[in-house]
C-alpha cells in the first residue's frame, strides 16, 4: 500500500509531465507562427531583389529600339490534293447513289470552310447539287455556299433559286435554316448582295418566326445586321425586330433588341 509520501511525489511528477507537454505544444505553435514571418519577410525581400533587377534591365535597354512587328503571312494556297479531292467529290454529287451524295456533300462542305480558293471555277456545279431531291446533300451545298460567298459573291448569286427553293421546303426544317444562313451570310458581303438577299430573308422571318429553328435564324440575322449592309436594308431590318425588342419575351426579344442597335 502506498505511503502519503509516495502518493505525493507521484502526483508531483504527473503534474512536470504536463506541464512539460503544455511547454513543447506552446513551443511548437510558437515556432510554427514565427516560421510564416520569416518566409513572408524573405519573400518580400526576394520580391524587391527581383522588382530591382527588372528596372534595371528595362533601363539598360537603348531608348530608340523599337519592337519588331510581326511579318503579315500570306494565305495558304489550296494543296493539288485539296483541288483534285474538291474535283472527285463533285462528281460524286452526280453519283446514282443517295449515300455517295451526301458524303461528297458533306466533304465539300468541310473543304470550304477551310480552303475556299480550291473551289476555284466549281461553283457553278455546287449550284447544280441544289436540285437534288434529299434534303441533306442540299443543306451541304448550302453550307458550303455560304462559306464561298465572300470569295466568289459574283457566282455565288446564282444559287439564289435553289436557295429560295430550300428556304420554303416543307419536308426539312435543316434545310430551311441552311438556306437562311447562306442568305445572310451572302447578304452580309455587301451592301449591294445585302439588298439582294434581304427581300427573301424578310420573307422567311415572318413564316418561321417563333418556329424550332427560328433562334438560330436571329443569329444569323444579327451577324447580318452587324455586317456592312446598306441604308435601305438596315431601315427594313429595324422596322422588322422593332415590335419584337419591345414586346417580345425571352430569347426573341434578346435578339430583337440587339439587332435593332446595331442597325441605329
Amino acid at each position: 500500500m502506498a505511503t502519503k509520501k509516495e502518493t505525493a511525489e507521484k502526483d508531483k511528477t504527473s503534474s512536470q509531465e504536463t506541464e512539460s507537454a503544455a511547454k513543447s505544444k506552446v513551443k511548437t505553435k510558437t515556432q510554427a507562427a514565427a516560421k510564416p514571418k520569416t518566409d513572408k519577410k524573405t519573400a518580400a525581400t526576394k520580391s524587391k531583389a527581383s522588382q530591382k533587377k527588372v528596372v534595371k534591365s528595362a533601363s539598360d535597354k537603348p531608348a530608340d529600339q523599337k519592337a519588331v512587328a510581326p511579318k503579315a503571312t500570306k494565305a495558304k494556297k489550296p494543296s493539288a490534293a485539296q483541288i483534285k479531292t474538291v474535283s472527285q467529290h463533285i462528281e460524286s454529287l452526280s453519283d446514282s447513289s443517295r449515300r455517295h451524295r451526301q458524303e461528297a456533300a458533306h466533304e465539300l462542305a468541310d473543304i470550304a470552310a477551310t480552303a475556299p480558293e480550291a473551289f476555284e471555277g466549281k461553283v457553278e456545279d455546287l449550284i447544280d447539287a441544289l436540285y437534288r431531291p434529299e434534303a441533306q446533300t442540299r443543306w451541304e451545298i448550302l453550307s458550303a455556299l455560304a462559306n464561298l460567298s465572300e470569295k466568289y459573291g459574283e457566282e455565288v448569286v446564282k444559287a439564289f433559286d435553289g436557295a429560295e427553293a430550300s428556304l420554303f421546303d416543307e419536308s426539312s426544317s435543316t434545310v430551311r435554316l441552311a438556306a437562311f444562313l447562306f442568305l445572310a451570310r451572302y447578304g452580309s458581303t455587301s451592301q449591294k448582295h445585302s439588298d439582294a438577299a434581304w427581300p427573301l430573308l424578310n420573307e422567311a422571318i415572318q413564316c418561321y418566326h417563333g418556329d424550332a429553328e427560328y433562334y438560330d435564324m436571329l443569329i444569323g440575322i444579327l451577324a447580318f445586321a452587324k455586317s456592312d449592309i446598306s441604308k435601305e436594308t438596315k431601315k427594313a431590318l429595324k422596322e422588322r425586330f422593332l415590335f419584337d425588342s419591345e414586346n417580345a419575351s425571352g430569347y426573341m426579344k434578346k435578339f430583337s433588341a440587339e439587332i435593332v442597335a446595331a442597325v441605329k
